[in-house]
């Protein structure tokens, strides 16, 4: 992906971010800005999700999803390198 200006990245967000709609708001703020990936929750507690597409999009996500829906209260955001996804569209994965 490097070169073609487009960047793919793992997130881990923690916090209260389940049970307030985070995995929904995620589709829709990702879909809008033309996103590819997946988001699901953890056992754990936290939300993570796979973020691709161009580079300013996906920092842009990774921005929303610091503060994420209005019912979530996030305290931390992890962020690491991840492959594309290869996939056209952003989706909901089982809880893992």
């Amino acid at each position: 992906m490097p070169g073609n200006g487009a960047r793919a990245v793992q997130v881990r967000i923690e916090g209260r971010v389940q049970g307030v709609g985070f995995r929904a708001w995620a589709i829709r703020e990702a879909r809008a800005r033309g996103l590819s990936g997946w988001v699901r929750n953890r056992t754990d507690g936290s939300v993570e999700a796979l973020i691709a597409g161009p580079t300013p999009a996906v920092e842009a996500m990774v921005a929303a999803c610091r503060s994420g829906p209005r019912a979530a209260v996030v305290t931390q955001v992890g962020v690491a390198p991840a492959s594309d996804p290869r996939s056209d569209n952003f989706v909901q994965r089982p809880t893992v």
